[in-house]
Formats: structure tokens, sequence, C-alpha cells
């Protein structure tokens, strides 16, 4: 969660340099779910994420060398330098991409699922996506699809409330997320978006039932998203969010929390944070160096790639 937070801080505080070109929405104040959820995944179960793909990469081990390449539009870039901050992907590791299209990898997630089902497989797939996809008629006929067929499907939904301005009780019945995937008859579960324990105690759960053929399971996780909705910058002076909703949500800080726990239990000590701390900014460091040193994208293969060769 930390290295994760720190990438993020690093990008947000050098996107103003204007040579990363491409729209970026980050996930800082949402990275528990993300870890939570690939510390019980396999390196070759697969994950599909959406615009705001950062953590999800990451945390299945994604190439942060590569990732920041393709934020510069280098041909060291997970996608050549073609993609950018939302088309991103590491097939080495199970991160099976990403898109800016709300709800667009959930119907290829369940592809991959039906895929694994076919072939006999214990892979698991797993689609990542915010209460906005709830907006979307593909999610419900993916729900429908996976349903049908039990397929190794793991829905996740990081809920952090807002479709960029716009509050979740405006564009949706107030109701329970996760009670519409219910609705559909499989195994669903929610919990504290900021706990990490939580998240990744649930999700072992629903990745073992999904692996022995129980079907998809769906999990729900309250976030809070700290900054705006895209780009690098705070934006609580527009008054879109309630007064002090920010600050409560900051409060219950993912890193902040794990931090606590891991002290009080005698798990880590002050230096130990420092020196993971050091180590990451490092990495960090190098990863920009890889970036800015790589080349850019030689115009005369503009055409490349639009077709399979």
């Amino acid at each position: 969660m930390l290295r994760i937070r720190l990438v993020e801080e690093a990008l947000a505080s050098r996107y103003k340099e204007q040579e990363m070109r491409c729209p970026m929405h980050l996930s800082i104040g949402q990275e528990a779910v993300a870890v939570g959820v690939s510390s019980a995944l396999n390196k070759d179960d697969e994950v599909f994420s959406n615009h705001r793909g950062h953590a999800h990469y990451l945390a299945k081990g994604g190439d942060l060398n590569r990732m920041f390449a393709e934020l510069y539009g280098k041909t060291t870039g997970c996608c050549g330098g073609r993609g950018g901050s939302m088309h991103m992907i590491d097939l080495s590791v199970g991160f099976s991409g990403s898109t800016p299209i709300v709800g667009g990898t959930v119907p290829v997630a369940a592809g991959a699922a039906w895929a694994a089902q076919l072939q006999n497989t214990d892979r698991v797939a797993v689609a990542f996506f915010g209460d906005a996809c709830f907006e979307e008629g593909v999610l419900h006929e993916s729900f429908n699809f996976a349903a049908l067929h039990k397929l190794p499907l793991i829905f996740v939904c990081e809920n952090n409330c807002y479709s960029v301005y716009t509050r979740i009780h405006e564009r949706q019945p107030d109701r329970p997320i996760h009670l519409i995937a219910k609705a559909h008859g499989w195994s669903t579960d929610h919990s504290d978006g900021n706990d990490i324990i939580s998240i990744a105690t649930i999700t072992q759960d629903a990745v073992e039932r999904a692996r022995e053929g129980y079907g998809p399971q769906f999990l729900e996780f309250p976030v809070c998203r700290w900054r705006e909705h895209c780009g690098p910058n705070w934006d609580d002076h527009l008054r879109y969010r309630p007064e002090g909703e920010l600050a409560a949500g900051q409060e219950k800080c993912p890193i902040k929390r794990t931090r606590e726990w891991l002290t009080e239990n005698n798990e880590m000590k002050e230096q130990d944070f420092q020196e993971m701390e050091a180590g990451i900014q490092k990495e960090i460091e190098a990863a920009f160096e890889f970036a800015l040193s790589s080349s850019i994208p030689d115009k005369k293969d503009l055409s490349r790639y639009l077709y399979a060769e």
C-alpha cells in the first residue's frame, strides 16, 4: 500500500511538468482494496481493471519501469507508449489489461473466467470496477452470464460514492450495491475498504469458493477517493462533497491504520517504516530515470498494431 501511495504521489508531483501527456486517475486513499484482493490471487489468475488502474497493476506485480515509461509515451512502456495511464497491461503477472470505458473490461473478465472453466484449470478472473458501473447494462448482462455458467469470476466493486462530481444517491436508487449481486443467487460479501486484513480475509474465502466451482463471487468495499476524479490535484474546494466528508475519509487512511496496527502488535518498528519508504523512493527515482531515458516511438510505426500481423 505504501509503495502505491508513494508512486502516485510522485506522479502527481511531476504531472505538472507536462511530459506525461495522458489523463490520469489516481487511487490515493483506495490502496487497501487492490492490495488486499491481490494478496489472495496466484500469479496466473487474471485481473482486469478500469480507468483508475495504477493500484491494481502494481498490486498484481506489474513492472514499475514499464508503467512509468507508458505514462511518458515511450517505446519501453507496457503498451509501447500508445496507451497511457488508462491502458496498462502486464501479462507476465496476470494483469490482463485496463480500459477507460466504464464496464468495458467486465465482459472480458467473464470471458477469461469462462476460458479457465472450459480449460479445466483452477484459475480465477477478477474484475475491478466502481459504483458507476452499475449504471451500465453490460455489468448486469455479465452478472447473468456468470451466474448461469457458474464462472470462476470475482467481481470487486470499489464504491467511492462518486461518478466524477455526482454522488451515488443522485444517480441510483438508495440500496446496497451488493444486494443487487446477491439477487443473482451467488455469494456476496462486503467490508470496510480501509481494512486491509478484512479485505484479504474475505477475498481469500471468495477465491477459494470460486476455485471450487461455486460460481461467481461479489465483493463490495466502500472507499474514499482523496483527489480529483481525473488529475493530480485536490478538489474539495469545489464543494461537491458534503463539508467534512473528505477529512473523515482521510482519517480512515488504510496506510495509517495498518501502520498503527503493525506498531501496536510489535510487527514493525519506526526504523522499519523509514527503511521501507527510503527503498521505495529509490525505486521510484530509478523508474523515472528509466522512463525519461527511453526512446519515443518512431512515426513510421504509427499504424502498427491496428490489425493482427
